[in-house]
């Protein structure tokens, strides 16, 4: 199953960005925005809401639409099971860091969490505007314990998930103790940003979900990753790992050695023992689409939003290819596996049981993304 839906399969992911099925006001999407001070809106018995908690702090990027239009993606080939049974999938974005907004944790309303990057330090602490990685971002740190306890729920509770990317996982590290954040100095290079490499781990080699991830890489271990990241996130000594299992590394240079920073990690594993329910990873496998990526880039210079040193600098890394490879294929295949699957994985689940609940056969089931899954090169 290609993890591209049908309407963007047959006009192009561009046409999603103006003309995508699931803005109609019976699409089956709906989004809202939470900031400081904001009301949330009420739940709804048949609106699944999933929590998309943003980490940007206010900062242009291209991560948090993008995982938008990933959710909106994994819905809108299901708009012919979901129109009849009236039921439909909102997405709720927190503004965690700049505004203190946490969603409640899971129960009856939220199941499903998806965390985004960010700029900064990744303790808040350290964000005071002048210390080295902070970027300028002068942050109240009271957030944290909170989100601490809202992922001690989410662990608990069987049937909640949490996905994230960059700066949430570092954030996750944090929180689980597995890794601390260290600012890369000029012995690692500064920054990690372009098309780069992960290695996988011996422990990924033996997951159910991620070895097959393994069969689709040239030496079943190194992927392609899109990286943009000020620091690596280095193991701790003696940290508990009963049911964490790292996934990733870096490595030291397209087809270098490893190294030590801990690039992707699962902290919980689904009832069926298959798909990641706690996972996140320090690279974007949101930007997955370079060409719709190149799209939105340009409108943003065009309305302003961004300077042009930060165009120049994502637009840099767009365009990067390396010889002799698809380069485009290979970053789907990471996207796919480490992201694009686990969450639809998760999105079908919480569909079928708000169906259930309610009495309705939706002809939903989250198995059918694993069973039907094969990774393609995207389309462009």
């Amino acid at each position: 199953m290609p993890l591209a839906c049908r309407f963007s399969a047959e006009h192009g992911r561009e046409a999603c960005a103006e003309d995508c099925p699931t803005r109609g006001p019976c699409g089956g999407f709906q989004y809202e925005r939470i900031e400081k001070g904001q009301e949330v809106p009420l739940p709804e018995e048949r609106v699944v809401d999933v929590a998309l908690l943003d980490m940007n702090h206010g900062w242009p990027n291209l991560g948090h639409d993008s995982l938008v239009h990933a959710l909106r993606e994994a819905v809108c080939d299901m708009i012919p099971t979901l129109e009849p049974a009236e039921i439909s999938l909102r997405v709720l974005s927190f503004d965690v860091r700049r505004g203190g907004m946490l969603p409640e944790g899971p129960g009856d309303r939220f199941a499903l969490y998806v965390g985004t990057g960010g700029p900064g330090h990744i303790d808040p602490s350290c964000n005071d505007g002048a210390a080295e990685g902070s970027q300028g971002i002068v942050e109240d740190p009271s957030w944290e314990p909170r989100a601490f306890e809202l992922f001690d729920a989410i662990l608990e509770d069987q049937d909640a998930a949490l996905l994230a990317v960059c700066h949430s996982f570092g954030v996750m590290c944090r929180w689980a103790g597995v890794a601390r954040p260290v600012l890369r100095g000029p012995g690692k290079g500064g920054k990690s940003s372009g098309i780069l490499e992960n290695i996988l781990t011996p422990e990924a080699l033996a997951h159910p979900w991620f070895s097959r991830l393994a069969e689709h890489l040239p030496d079943r271990l190194r992927l392609r990753i899109v990286d943009n990241r000020l620091f690596d996130l280095i193991p701790e000594a003696g940290a508990p790992v009963d049911h964490r299992v790292p996934i990733g590394h870096e490595t030291r240079g397209v087809g270098g050695p490893r190294g030590e920073a801990l690039t992707m990690m699962e902290f919980a594993r689904d009832r069926g023992g298959l798909m990641p329910r706690i996972f996140g990873v320090n690279h974007h496998p949101e930007i997955v689409n370079r060409s719709r990526q190149m799209m939105i880039l340009r409108q943003k210079l065009e309305r302003g939003d961004v300077s042009r040193a930060w165009y120049e600098e994502r637009h840099q890394i767009l365009t990067q290819a390396y010889p002799d490879e698809d380069s485009e294929q290979r970053l789907h295949v990471t996207s796919d596996y480490t992201l694009l699957a686990p969450l639809r994985f998760h999105v079908q689940r919480q569909l079928r049981l708000r169906a259930e609940a309610l009495g309705i056969d939706a002809g939903i089931h989250e198995d059918r993304v694993v069973a039907g899954f094969q990774p393609v090169a995207g389309v462009v």
